[in-house]
């Protein structure tokens, strides 16, 4: 499997689990579905564009990576 489609399938999953988080916080909240699913599908959507072009980002950066054989 690629670095590009391992990201993408961390994406998807991660934002499974976070878009159930959001659904659950808007029901108890409002209590009024439509809001729910309104809310839901655009957040779901644009996290997971979000998270995949962060994790590809992140995936080219060198940052914390430190220099092979230091201390």
């Amino acid at each position: 499997m690629t670095q590009e489609k391992r990201h993408f399938a961390k994406s998807v999953t991660w934002r499974i689990l976070a878009s159930s988080a959001t659904f659950l916080t808007c029901w108890l909240i409002t209590g009024k579905i439509e809001y729910v699913v309104s809310i839901g599908v655009v957040d779901a959507l644009l996290k997971l564009f979000l998270y995949y072009f962060h994790e590809r980002l992140w995936y080219k950066s060198n940052y914390g990576m430190g220099k092979v054989g230091a201390k």
